[in-house]
């Protein structure tokens, strides 16, 4: 059985296609007309500004996105707890450090 289906904005979804690109939408019977359509989604690009690495630390990162400053730490556990606060405390004051240095980059 053969149906014929109406495709709203045909052009925009051709050129899509023919992009190599998929068209999402809504496949349904028109309640005007009785007859089958499409409709394609309009969905907007999601850009964003990617996270930016500001410093490189021994254990971790310091990355900085629009909104946020993000910090990573990973030490191993086999070092006794007092090599590990060290490290820490080494980390927070490296992380620091980056974030004053971004902050001096910025305002000039």
């Amino acid at each position: 059985m053969k149906k014929y289906v109406f495709v709203l904005d045909a052009i925009e979804v051709l050129e899509k296609m023919l992009n190599g690109r998929h068209v999402e939408g809504t496949l349904f019977i028109d309640k005007d007309t009785g007859r089958l359509t499409f409709r394609p989604y309009h969905r907007l690009s999601r850009e964003h500004k990617m996270v930016e690495l500001l410093k490189k630390t021994p254990w971790g990162w310091v990355k900085g996105s629009a909104k946020r400053y993000k910090r990573y730490s990973s030490i191993p556990k086999d070092l006794s707890l007092v090599d590990q606060l060290t490290i820490l405390n080494e980390e927070n004051e490296l992380a620091k450090q980056a974030l004053v240095d971004q902050h001096i980059i910025e305002s000039i």
